[in-house]
């Protein structure tokens, strides 16, 4: 009995003391994390262009599979900048392909042109495309932003085709002939970085202040609105940040097949595009990018199936859509973490300590 006490008497003296997060050392943690994070992807992304290196120059990848690898990195470019839209601020887009013929045609008018040294040129055409597409996203968005689901996707599928064929029809592109006589200047290595260099922005974005705004518009506009966040603004900068991406991508495109027709950015070029941004998540950049992967390997496989390709294509698709509806990384996330049940008090509740990272 005294034991007992004595016990309770030193909790009353001597209460416990409740912990103390020091902030300074919470962003120092965060801080460490993140330069973990980015040192390991640094390795990643080094190991990754090394071995792709290595296998052009022993001759396991020749020029036909390098061809296969820009292509996936330029679609790779096109769906994660399709994905800020679709993705993470929810509106549907369907004429994504028109951004890209504007940055194409921009950037390869611009190098046929200028007569500079490579390195100066390309640069400044890649940048004018994007910025071009990115004006031209403004000027599409300010009115089509106003409507919303099935309308919305409708007037940028005609804002789509209306740039196809103002481009079939301008004498500086040469019309339905196509451009031809545009300098190589795409290879592996400035396709692969300016990749690399495209997600890094967007998932910057997308983890800033700028990008929860977005996301949260996609969760509840109504609310979003009400708490003083103009919508409008930020709808009209995701927009026309997707078109600058879009249109750098367009720019790689040109000065790696060298030759361009408007008949290469129709409406199939937009849904293929929005199927790999659907295919790998919404709202999930990482699923996106292997999606991107997925669907460029699979294009090539079926390719021997001329006629039935695209009738394969789809039934793949949508056989993966209804088996996995979250898209593939969400899909292996969720099959991983299953079987992993929240541990239950002594009332049946589930302890929320154990979500804790």
């Amino acid at each position: 009995m005294k034991k007992l006490v004595n016990q309770v008497n030193s909790k009353l003296i001597n209460p416990a003391k409740e912990k103390v997060v020091d902030p300074i050392n919470l962003r120092i943690k965060k801080q460490n994390k993140s330069m973990q994070r980015f040192i390991y992807a640094s390795l990643t992304i080094g190991f990754v262009y090394i071995l792709l290196i290595l296998g052009m120059l022993t001759g396991l990848i020749d020029s036909y599979l390098s061809g296969i690898i820009v292509s996936i990195m330029i679609n790779i470019i096109m769906a994660v900048s399709l994905a800020l839209v679709t993705g993470y601020l929810g509106e549907l887009v369907l004429g994504h392909a028109g951004f890209m013929a504007v940055g194409a045609y921009t950037a390869a008018i611009l190098t046929m042109q200028l007569n500079l040294p490579m390195i100066i040129e390309f640069p400044i055409a890649i940048i004018c495309g994007g910025l071009l597409s990115s004006l031209v996203g403004i000027i599409i968005g300010i009115p089509a932003l106003r409507l919303r689901g099935d309308y919305l996707g409708i007037i940028t599928l005609g804002f789509g085709e209306i740039i196809r064929i103002i481009l079939n029809n301008l004498d500086i592109t040469n019309g339905a002939r196509g451009l031809s006589g545009i300098p190589h200047y795409s290879n592996f290595s400035v396709t692969f970085f300016v990749t690399i260099i495209v997600i890094v922005i967007l998932y910057k974005l997308i983890s800033s202040k700028t990008g929860r705004a977005i996301v949260a518009i996609r969760d509840n506009e109504i609310a979003t609105d009400c708490i003083g966040i103009s919508t409008f603004f930020y709808k009209t900068l995701a927009f026309s940040c997707a078109a600058f991406f879009a249109g750098v991508a367009g720019g790689l495109y040109a000065h790696y097949h060298t030759v361009l027709n408007p008949v290469s950015f129709g409406f199939m070029q937009s849904i293929e595009v929005l199927i790999i941004v659907v295919l790998g998540g919404m709202g999930n950049l990482f699923g996106t990018i292997i999606a991107a992967v997925i669907l460029g390997i699979l294009n090539e496989l079926l390719r021997s199936f001329s006629e039935y390709r695209m009738i394969m294509y789809s039934l793949i698709l949508i056989i993966m859509m209804i088996c996995k509806a979250k898209g593939i990384t969400l899909a292996i996330i969720k099959s991983k973490f299953a079987n992993r049940s929240p541990k239950k008090s002594k009332g049946g509740k589930s302890d929320a300590r154990s979500f804790k990272n």
